[in-house]
């Protein structure tokens, strides 16, 4: 019975490194990237302004409109960033103390965030009913989709993954709509009974 040869890994003295010529004729492409000339990448590692069109060391940074929000890990902002969705109202407020106060590395900056990120979808309801065009809470919120044919049905049994957390549902996308529909009833409701009793004892 013949024995098996040893893995070199498991030996004294290991193989020598191949040679690249060995490598090249025995593995088809290795070593094709060796030869700079044969990387793609290679004219973005050098500063060759005909080729990329850099004229600058750094580039011109854009003009800030307001103090933008940036990280304190970053000594400065990026020469270019967006603009189209400027920070505004308390969200704004939220938003710029968790970029302030708080690293990218701590829960509070993300959590802080978040709740920004709430804040600013009441106070976009909000201004919403004062448009031509208010939020409908029966069509965007997918409510509707449960008086569809199967919409109910779906909720029984294995059809849906998340059984468990369907209960919060009503709770997550109605409640607040709920809360301030109540709010904005009792703040009429209690208008009207001040105007009543204004006008009963001014007869």
């Amino acid at each position: 019975m013949t024995k098996p040869p040893t893995p070199a890994a498991y030996t004294a003295s290991p193989h020598a490194r191949p040679d690249s010529d060995d490598l090249r004729a025995r593995i088809p492409g290795w070593g094709v990237d060796l030869d700079p000339k044969n990387r793609p990448a290679v004219p973005k590692e050098r500063f060759d302004p005909e080729a990329t069109g850099a004229h600058w060391d750094f580039p011109d940074r854009q003009e800030e409109k307001w103090p933008r929000e940036r990280s304190v890990e970053h000594a400065l902002l990026t020469p270019v960033f967006g603009t189209s969705c400027p920070p505004k109202g308390l969200s704004g407020i939220v938003r710029k103390y968790a970029y302030r106060r708080f690293s990218e590395g701590r829960a509070a900056h993300w959590l802080l965030l978040l709740g920004a990120d709430r804040i600013d979808a009441v106070e976009s309801h909000l201004r919403s009913f004062a448009s031509t065009r208010p939020d409908n809470p029966f069509t965007e919120t997918g409510i509707r989709s449960e008086f569809t044919p199967g919409g109910a049905r779906s909720r029984l049994g294995r059809r849906r993954v998340d059984t468990a957390h369907q209960w919060m549902d009503p709770i997550l996308v109605g409640g607040p709509w709920i809360l301030g529909i109540g709010a904005a009833a009792a703040v009429a409701a209690r208008g009207a009974l001040m105007r009543t009793r204004r006008s009963s004892r001014s007869s």
